[in-house]
């Protein structure tokens, strides 16, 4: 994903579905989107060719059908995303961002379990890193 490409609501439901599906054609993101949007399969065409000049998806030729792809994983996206969103509205301040998410709704307990996870990791990895920066005698 280029620096300002970041995609809008609508590119970012096309997205999901072609990280779902591998890949997929027009009309095959049609089908999927039109089950929960009110959209039209021109609209989604349109949507797509903004998207490959974003440098979002990218197209392969099959016959004369055009066949999409995201150009990045799902996961790169979303963490391009985040630290968009981390840095624009909370000056990088990560305890900030999560005070914000965990006013949205309580987390079920198996959130709030990972979440003592993820903490434990990167506590145990900065007392890694904070040991190996020490000097030698």
């Amino acid at each position: 994903m280029a620096k300002d490409a970041t995609p809008t609501q609508r590119e970012f439901e096309i997205l999901k579905v072609l990280w779902d599906r591998g890949e997929a054609t027009v009309r095959e993101v049609y089908e999927v989107l039109r089950e929960r949007l009110p959209i039209v399969q021109n609209t989604v065409q349109a949507f797509l060719r903004t998207m490959e000049d974003k440098g979002l998806v990218t197209h392969r030729l099959e016959g004369r059908t055009f066949i999409y792809r995201s150009v990045q994983a799902r996961q790169q996206t979303i963490q391009q995303l985040t630290g968009q969103l981390l840095q624009r509205a909370f000056d990088g301040a990560i305890d900030q961002l999560v005070q914000n998410v965990l006013s949205l709704r309580p987390p079920t307990r198996d959130e709030l379990e990972r979440l003592e996870e993820m903490i434990a990791e990167a506590q145990a990895g900065r007392r890694q890193t904070s040991t190996s920066e020490q000097p030698k005698p």
